[in-house]
């Protein structure tokens, strides 16, 4: 699915008439307290508690004291959470509950959770009937009236809550009619609508009955936390192992990435040189029903959470484990093989850093343009301490990339930190010294106001070439130390979007059950900048690709406000800013002739006509008409792009179509899904680049010209 599958979603309808399924094969729908449980919180939950409320109150950096008024803020918080587009709680659930908004600080000082406990099975229960009540409904048959000029709230977070649960009634009869318009719209029988829509809402109801004990005491606590700031949270024993192999880009286990698809685990891919690649056992699309360990017995892990499968697969380094496997293409249980795959450290490497060149013509000359593709600030702390001499870093890869890029003869260098939201500290001004010889990179103001300086001071430089940071919207944290750092020396240029505005310092510490990530401290540029809220403006500005004023610090609740400090003393670079007036010249030039730009900026305001739209006709012939210009203008836009290029032009888009399946891609799929066929912003980058290596080059040319004479 391509760059315009959020506008087709924000579009696409659907039609019908009456629906009768009951011949079709579908998960039983079974009985209400099949999927409901009530939870209550463990013994061992107490300490905890006790222990997040006791480090928040002396270690995070804004003070706040647990009062009956904050109180009332982590009540309406829990609510937010459960259920933030208010489908499920009505205003008398709030009313009944209003009596604890004002005691949950006397609580959380006990160690006690029962409240988060008791609405959050209050939600659960609504949520079983809700979704249960939805496909009893259309197990029994639908009637549409898609004459009816009706209209679907597309966000509904800041709709007050329904007075009734006839209100709730017809909102859900709005969001499943919308459902079945849309798929309908997009050339589905009424068999399929049935089945996709039926397989989404059981999905729903089963992910329900599947939260435990432990998701709940996350979530109680993180209602808690992060009202102290959009960076501080909880992590359960299982998240904080997610968290670590994040940080060190390496895990021990099979190296297969596995998502859930209705009742089965799915492998998703395989991680290259990987256990699971290497034994050529696996392969993408398999379906694992069952795992062992070495010789135990086989479980059964059908209809088992995603976690709870991973933890069973993953293991120690040398370990065994059997998988009982079926193909992806059947359900047949008869066909299923057990496989053996020994275990081993399993090497992240699509979170590491990557090089590559590209060749820009400029004034008839070919220049290399390196590129370091950064998606992560990573460090693999544990294999540092423990004196492994190849242990994982981004400034150590990074170092061996540039020298590599070196090797091929680069005339410039661009470091790409697009989607790259941080990561540690250290390695951004450890990074930073690589293009630096000496000198102060960031501030750190601690919650006393103390202030440490870091820096990089082994007065060695690895590239001393040209240099350009390209940075977007979710550029946050690290990013923004490393991209500041170079504006602020005028070592490079930056250039693309605001970056994020994340100037805050988190701190890790291991609790008795997880790990608490909290604010400490914040971090200034050496000019004494916070980028907190604002960010790292680029010299040069690109299209923005997300909605700034949706997506960044400033519109987070409960974020810091931004501030300065004093700068501290560090000499520039001489040289390239007297060119950026004519470099923004340039660039705007393109922005206005280069075709492939042009198109990104007309798809660009296509997108924010849809993000404007605040409700959806459910109404067939007015969708039908929007849908029909939508795709009238997409195919406008695409064909003036091709004539510009002298390409053949379309009569038709290939996508026009969207299938359901790519509506509802899988988080851990991001990464493959969610990008554009080109990167005309990256190509930009490389413009610019050369246009910077142009201007210095003529420059020089007179410097030494002059000197000549």
């Amino acid at each position: 699915m391509g760059f315009f599958a959020l506008i087709i979603l924000v579009f696409s309808a659907l039609f019908s008439t009456q629906i009768i399924a009951k011949a079709i094969k579908h998960e039983e729908l079974k009985p209400y307290n099949s999927y409901y449980q009530q939870l209550a919180p463990e013994k061992e939950y107490r300490a905890t508690a006790l222990e997040v409320v006791a480090r928040l109150g002396v270690g995070h950096y804004k003070e706040i004291t647990l009062n009956d008024r904050f109180s009332r803020q982590i009540f309406e918080k829990i609510f937010e959470d459960l259920d933030p587009m208010r489908m499920f709680f009505i205003q008398s659930d709030i009313d009944a509950l209003q009596k604890h908004s004002d005691k949950i600080d006397d609580h959380l000082r006990k160690g006690d959770t029962g409240i988060f406990f008791d609405i959050y099975n209050l939600y659960a229960s609504k949520a079983v009937k809700r979704y249960i009540k939805v496909i009893h409904e259309m197990d029994q048959g639908l009637k549409f009236d898609f004459n009816k000029k009706e209209f679907v709230q597309i966000d509904r977070a800041e709709e007050p809550w329904a007075k009734s649960e006839a209100q709730l009634d017809d909102l859900w009869r709005k969001r499943l009619k919308n459902g079945w318009l849309s798929l309908k719209l997009a050339g589905k029988d009424d068999d399929k609508i049935y089945s996709l829509l039926r397989k989404r809402y059981m999905n729903s109801l089963n992910q329900v009955s599947q939260v435990n004990k432990g998701d709940v005491f996350e979530m109680s606590i993180n209602s808690y936390a992060s009202l102290f700031d959009p960076h501080t949270q909880y992590f359960s024993p299982i998240n904080s192992e997610n968290f670590n192999i994040r940080m060190k880009l390496s895990l021990e286990g099979i190296g297969a990435l596995l998502k859930k698809e209705d009742e089965y685990t799915k492998i998703v891919r395989l991680i290259p040189a990987g256990p699971a690649d290497k034994s050529k056992l696996l392969k993408a699309g398999d379906k694992v029903i069952g795992v062992a360990q070495d010789d135990d017995e086989m479980v059964d892990i059908i209809g088992w959470r995603l976690d709870d499968v991973v933890n069973l697969i993953r293991g120690e380094k040398g370990t065994t484990v059997r998988l009982n496997v079926i193909s992806g293409n059947t359900e047949d249980l008869g066909s299923a093989k057990i496989i053996s795959i020994t275990r081993d450290t399993v090497k992240l490497e699509d979170k590491a850093a990557k090089k590559k060149i590209i060749e820009v013509t400029q004034g008839g000359r070919k220049l290399k343009v390196g590129v370091i593709d950064l998606p992560t600030f990573y460090v693999d702390f544990k294999a540092y301490y423990a004196g492994d001499p190849d242990y994982k870093s981004t400034t150590r890869d990074v170092k061996r990339l540039v020298n590599e890029l070196k090797q091929e003869g680069i005339d410039g260098l661009v470091i790409d930190l697009r989607d790259n939201g941080g990561g540690s500290l250290t390695e951004a001004y450890t990074l930073a010294g690589l293009f630096i010889k000496s000198g102060p990179v960031v501030q750190v103001k601690d919650a006393r106001s103390e202030v440490t300086k870091y820096g990089d001071y082994d007065g060695q430089i690895t590239y001393e070439g040209p240099l350009t940071v390209l940075v977007n919207r979710l550029s946050a944290s690290a990013s923004e130390i490393f991209a500041g750092a170079i504006q602020d020396y005028r070592r490079g240029l930056v250039v693309g979007v605001q970056t994020f505005g994340k100037g805050t310092v988190q701190h890790l510490t291991q609790l008795g059950r997880g790990q608490l990530k909290y604010t400490q401290a914040k971090f200034y540029r050496i000019s004494g900048e916070s980028t907190q809220n604002q960010g790292v403006v680029p010299d040069i500005s690109f299209p923005a690709l997300y909605d700034t004023s949706e997506i960044g610090e400033s519109s987070l609740k409960h974020a810091m406000p931004w501030d300065s400090i004093q700068p501290v003393r560090y000499s520039m670079f001489n040289g390239f800013e007297r060119f950026i007036p004519e470099l923004i010249q340039r660039h705007n030039t393109r922005m206005k002739s280069n075709p492939e730009l042009i198109f990104l900026t007309d798809q660009l305001d296509l997108v924010k006509q849809a993000r404007e739209k605040q409700q959806l006709s459910i109404n067939e012939s007015i969708r039908d008409k929007e849908r029909a210009e939508l795709k009238k203008n997409r195919l406008e836009i695409e064909n003036k792009k091709r004539k510009s290029l002298g390409q053949e032009l379309l009569t038709k888009l290939e996508d026009d179509d969207v299938e359901e399946e790519d509506q509802e891609k899988d988080p851990l799929l991001e990464d493959e899904t969610n990008k554009l066929d080109e990167d005309p912003l990256l190509d930009e980058a490389t413009k610019v680049m050369a246009d910077l290596i142009e201007l210095t080059d003529i420059a020089n040319a007179k410097v030494a010209q002059r000197v000549t004479k």
